[in-house]
């Protein structure tokens, strides 16, 4: 299941109870938790507990932060998480940019790469530029430390596919050892040598991999691990993304839809609000919407398209086949330089959502609103105090809201979520 050198293949992962402690120890963070603590909020016996922490440490997932000062008995051991036992991919495939970023097993962010991608271009031809940075990003993460217990942040710039070309059809990854870049190593000659060199998945000092979320413009059908007829891509309409991507990459993948997967991120926030919408506006328009701490995918994943809310009857004809769609009149706005309008636009849409679902907060994000982020966030708070809507609006970052939860596409089940 994993990649490196198998710590991410832990049995503790499979276990109910173990995730409700791992997630205990994710959330203590370095001050880190006892036993008893552990046993008084899992409502676990003090027995199950220890025989839960001493397989965690076993396997690498857990270590002791040190003592207790004593309130009259023996000090207590104090544990924490180990960050650097695992990690995670995350993939935003947008209809401009690939971004992928490796987190550590606490979610941190230990490096990230970007390269320009033309949704449309066909799944071959995206999918060679995923395995590539997926590849070069996990070559990246060794180098900054990963998997060898130190943390770290690295960042390319637009690096394109040709950062580390592809190896053979059917590959796992690519050569591993320091990364070519397009302008001193042209695609050809890197992929001559990708047969037979080590592959930045397989090589034992690479980072120990758990998977591979995926995040995408919708629709989709995240169970089943398929694009549907993604609006004005309709090519990808049931391609085998999941399977497929499992096959170049040889880890475990997961498929959901870019709001979505950004709002689990939020989620898992230790200030997270119980309720939420999370409103996308970059290349299109979207909400991820989070109710009772759980993100609300609908049945056949069709919740939160909001880009597609019909908001004008006679308005503009849209890439989904509608007029008059919220996500048609908020580009158009941009196009044209409104941003107010732009925000308006979105802040309507925002309104709909606090009046069907009485969330607790609104939370707006992705690469447009950052562009602007006090315009958005101020017509979208206007939009609602016209409409005597209390709920608070907010701006939230970083620029790798979508990629970094898809990483948590992985890692949310680790700690039962």
């Amino acid at each position: 299941m994993g990649a490196g050198g198998g710590g991410a293949n832990l049995p503790a992962l499979r276990s109910h109870n173990a995730a409700l402690v791992l997630d205990l120890l994710r959330t203590a963070g370095e001050a880190g938790i006892s036993r008893l603590e552990l046993a008084a909020r899992t409502g676990l016996t003090p027995q199950a507990v220890s025989k839960i922490t001493a397989r965690l440490r076993a396997e690498g997932l857990a270590a002791e932060a040190g003592r207790r000062a004593s309130t009259g008995g023996k000090p207590a051991t104090v544990l924490r998480l180990v960050p650097a036992a695992a990690y995670a991919i995350g993939l935003h495939l947008d209809r401009d940019e690939l971004t992928a970023v490796l987190v550590d097993l606490a979610g941190e962010r230990v490096a990230v790469r970007r390269a320009p991608l033309d949704l449309g271009a066909g799944a071959e031809p995206v999918l060679s530029t995923a395995q590539a940075e997926i590849a070069a990003l996990l070559a990246a993460g060794r180098g900054a430390g990963a998997g060898a217990g130190a943390g770290g942040d690295w960042e390319a710039g637009a690096g394109g596919g040709a950062d580390g070309a592809p190896g053979a059809p059917g590959a796992p990854g690519v050569p591993s050892g320091p990364v070519p870049t397009a302008s001193t190593a042209p695609a050809a000659s890197t992929a001559s040598t990708a047969s037979t060199a080590p592959t930045a998945l397989t090589d034992p000092t690479a980072p120990d991999v758990l998977g591979v979320g995926v995040a995408m413009p919708g629709p989709l059908d995240h169970v089943a691990g398929t694009p549907g007829r993604v609006t004005g891509f309709p090519e990808w309409d049931g391609f085998p993304l999941r399977e497929e991507l499992e096959r170049r990459l040889g880890l475990p993948v997961v498929l959901d839809k870019d709001t979505n997967a950004a709002a689990l991120g939020l989620a898992l926030r230790p200030d997270a609000p119980g309720s939420f919408a999370y409103v996308h506006l970059g290349t299109g328009v979207g909400a991820g919407l989070v109710l009772g701490g759980a993100v609300l995918r609908g049945g056949r994943t069709g919740a939160g398209e909001l880009g597609h809310q019909t908001v004008q009857l006679d308005g503009p004809p849209c890439d989904c086949g509608g007029r008059g769609c919220l996500e048609a009149l908020c580009l158009a706005a941009l196009a044209r330089g409104d941003i107010a309008e732009a925000a308006r636009v979105l802040g309507a849409g925002a309104a709909n959502l606090v009046r069907l679902l009485d969330i607790d907060r609104v939370l707006l994000g992705g690469r447009a609103v950052l562009a602007a982020p006090d315009a958005f966030a101020r017509g979208a708070r206007e939009v609602l105090a016209a409409l005597a809507l209390p709920t608070p609006v907010d701006v939230v970052g970083p620029r790798d809201t979508v990629a970094e939860g898809a990483a948590h596409l992985i890692l949310a089940p680790v700690f039962g979520k």
